[in-house]
């Protein structure tokens, strides 16, 4: 019988932090303690420690990882897509990956280092699961997809609007759309339907105007 890996999360999103808790549980991972906030006291008892960069009390500081990596092996969720995965590494973590990565690849990662692996620059990830978890019955539009991403990343709909240069209504109106293709109701949902990888993306259409509009209801 294989052996349960136990986990131990700490993550500054709390729609982050339950989508990952889903993905990490249907995978057979058990997750021991989760917490949002360094103030939180974590479990000693896990066979890995996954920290969001994002959590840290400030971005240099990388002394909690040090600290966690002599009692468990810590695979860093990096928040920043362009950052240097070494410097983890050199901090003491076991593995790096980024946190828009899908729930499967996440879930490889946790195992590899769980069994002692290296997982970040000179060994990007653990190999992908040859199943392939199931797609969505309807394909997301490229603006639709990115709306979930920011959601999955636990940005409000008004933080989203922003970021996107849209209004807060037209994102309401994506989300609606996107619980409709994905089947799915609140913010946990899909989240986790991010994490999870049931994210497919229409090919981007070929005229030269904004693909940003949306139309009226039916």
């Amino acid at each position: 019988m294989d052996t349960v890996i136990r986990t131990d999360i700490l993550v500054s999103s709390p729609v982050y932090l339950v989508g990952l808790v889903h993905t990490l549980d249907e995978a057979g991972i058990r997750v021991v303690a989760s917490r949002t906030s360094l103030a939180e006291e974590p479990s000693w008892l896990a066979d890995a420690a996954l920290i969001d960069s994002d959590a840290l009390e400030q971005p240099g500081d990388l002394s909690h990882i040090t600290v966690t990596s002599r009692n468990t092996a810590v695979l860093v969720l990096n928040g920043a897509t362009a950052a240097d995965a070494t410097a983890f590494l050199d901090a003491g973590a076991a593995g790096v990956i980024s946190k828009c990565e899908s729930g499967e690849r996440i879930v490889d990662a946790v195992r590899a280092v769980a069994a002692g692996q290296v997982v970040g620059a000179a060994n990007p990830a653990a190999p992908p699961s040859s199943e392939r978890t199931e797609a969505p019955s309807q394909q997301l539009s490229e603006r639709e997809e990115q709306v979930l991403r920011q959601i999955a990343r636990g940005l409000t709909h008004g933080q989203i609007a922003t970021r996107l240069g849209i209004s807060p209504h037209t994102v309401d109106t994506y989300v609606k759309r996107i619980r409709a293709k994905l089947g799915v109701g609140n913010k946990a949902e899909l989240t986790r339907a991010a994490l999870l990888g049931r994210v497919v993306t229409a090919p981007p259409r070929p005229e030269h105007g904004t693909t940003d509009a949306v139309e009226p209801a039916a």
